[in-house]
């Protein structure tokens, strides 16, 4: 597969072998910068690498200034329709933009943003959604039409001089995102973000999301992800970040919390225990894995080969175990406690 190549945006280098960033998108009214910037600083307590917003007038554009004073992540800036709004996004400082070919279709225009962008060394994502193509030329929502669909963009852009440029193409379903991508990625080497849009709530998200963006990074495609979440968008974080854990692509510290399915053998609620010490651990930079188990046949092992866990015992108690430590009771009514001192002692 070939190498994408590297930009810079606001600091966090994109494609080019660098580390995925993990991206998530504002859904509070930027206008109201309080509420936005309380969003911002909780994607970053759960470790955002970049932050979007939707930039929906020039009072949500002029807010962009305030905003960026007081977060610490790059931000790009979400434009549809109105290309003005690029060109005063960048005034007021914005570290990226997004703009989505579908909806801004006055050449002129668009090269009036590119210039502007060029001439401050500002990225542009060309943001191709399936549900958003230009209707008068594409009829179909394939992998194939979202990838001419980039190429007019990336084309006007690139007899502009203009190479600093991400793309992403992304569709609600996952055979056309993964399609779209692995097509993009045999024609062009720019960086590729990765998402399955409107993918739903976040049980739907989760399913969808990991099936696309596992197997395109696993394969080699993929500069920067983003989990698209009806909801708290902490939970787009968390979830991208747990991915790049799993998949061995990240090196950031992060708790793993190994636990069983459960089944009629167990005789703790592992469900809540686990979920709490979750909870109490989202924002914890630690590599820590414990294991919360609810029985005594593949407890106590998954336990031992953990840093540490805890296997539930007959009378309804727990076993700790740590590594080179010798084994010891603890009561169920402390055990969440009692894991949770232990992580943050670690």
């Amino acid at each position: 597969m070939k190498k994408s190549k590297t930009i810079n945006l606001g600091g966090v280098l994109i494609g080019g072998g660098n580390k995925i960033s993990v991206q998530s998108m504002t859904n509070t009214n930027t206008r109201d910068i309080d509420s936005t910037v309380k969003q911002i600083e909780a994607l970053e307590s759960v470790g955002v690498n970049i932050v979007r917003m939707a930039v929906l007038d020039s009072d949500a554009a002029r807010a962009i200034k305030s905003i960026k004073s007081r977060v610490s992540v790059p931000l790009i800036a979400d434009i549809h329709f109105d290309y003005k709004l690029a060109l005063e996004s960048m005034e007021s400082g914005i570290d990226a933009l997004r703009l989505n070919p579908g909806n801004i279709k006055n050449k002129e225009n668009v090269k009036t943003v590119i210039e502007e962008a060029r001439s401050r060394n500002i990225p542009i994502r060309v943001g191709v959604n399936a549900g958003s193509l230009d209707i008068t030329k594409y009829k179909e929502p394939t992998a194939e039409n979202m990838v001419l669909s980039a190429r007019d963009h990336i084309e006007l852009m690139e007899d502009l001089g203009f190479t600093n440029i991400k793309v992403s193409l992304k569709a609600s379903n996952i055979k056309t995102t993964i399609e779209a991508n692995e097509l993009f990625r045999e024609k062009y080497d720019y960086p590729l973000h990765l998402g399955v849009t409107e993918a739903g709530t976040l049980k739907s998200s989760l399913i969808k999301s990991t099936s696309a963006i596992s197997y395109l990074l696993l394969n080699g495609i993929g500069d920067t992800i983003r989990y698209s979440i009806t909801g708290d968008p902490v939970e787009e974080v968390i979830a991208g970040k747990k991915l790049l854990k799993f998949l061995d692509l990240s090196q950031d510290p992060s708790i793993e919390i190994i636990s069983c399915p459960t089944c009629g053998r167990t005789i703790a609620d592992i469900d809540y225990i686990a979920s709490e010490i979750e909870r109490n651990t989202v924002n914890i930079k630690k590599n820590i894995s414990i294991a919360v188990m609810g029985c005594v046949v593949n407890g106590p092992g998954e336990a031992r080969h953990a840093d540490f866990g805890v296997a539930a015992r007959e009378d309804g108690d727990f076993m700790f175990f740590e590594k080179y430590e010798t084994p010891i009771k603890i009561s169920s009514s402390s055990v969440i406690q009692f894991l949770i001192d232990k992580i943050n002692n670690f």
